[in-house]
């Protein structure tokens, strides 16, 4: 589905697996828009970034508190601040689901890119808590977005000025 018709305020979460660039499309789209970026790694309880660092793949039961905090964010934005963009993996269905609780109106942007690129931009990232070795858990886990979601999908392999660009024409900007 795409998002003609989104109007501030803007509920936005860049998701995807961990190494598809998510911050950096998240917090250059916030910018764009006017809004406030939250990346939803500063969410997750030390027990749940102890566990990834040591490479031990998340649980559900790991996650849901997560992702109402997730969520949450999106309720304690204020309408006035014309709204707000996550950087948040939300792999599964059920997991968006949960963060589109308390907004109904979340725009997901997702972004794809090849195993290679991935494991490649891992491998030269530093002073991150999420090993490369769990790239392949996120990989299994991920369900891509479906066509009654609000969404569009972007390749990662252009520069990131240009999926921002994608990104704000997917919302109708």
């Amino acid at each position: 589905m795409n998002g003609t018709g989104v109007t501030p305020p803007y509920h936005v979460v860049v998701m995807g697996v961990s190494g598809c660039g998510k911050s950096t499309v998240g917090a250059l789209l916030a910018a764009r828009l006017g809004v406030g970026f939250l990346d939803a790694d500063s969410l997750h309880p030390v027990e749940n970034l102890r566990k990834m660092a040591a490479g031990v793949p998340l649980t559900d039961s790991d996650r849901w508190p997560w992702l109402s905090e997730v969520a949450d964010a999106f309720e304690r934005a204020a309408p006035s601040d014309g709204g707000l963009v996550i950087a948040c993996s939300a792999l599964r269905r059920a997991y968006r689901d949960s963060i589109r609780s308390k907004s109904l109106s979340v725009h997901f942007v997702h972004l794809v890119g090849t195993e290679s690129l991935l494991q490649s931009r891992l491998v030269h990232r530093a002073n991150h808590f999420m090993p490369a070795a769990l790239l392949s858990s996120q990989i299994e886990t991920l369900e891509e977005l479906e066509a009654d979601e609000l969404g569009t999908t972007i390749d990662i392999s252009m520069p990131a000025e240009r999926i921002v660009e994608l990104a704000a024409r997917s919302l109708a900007l």
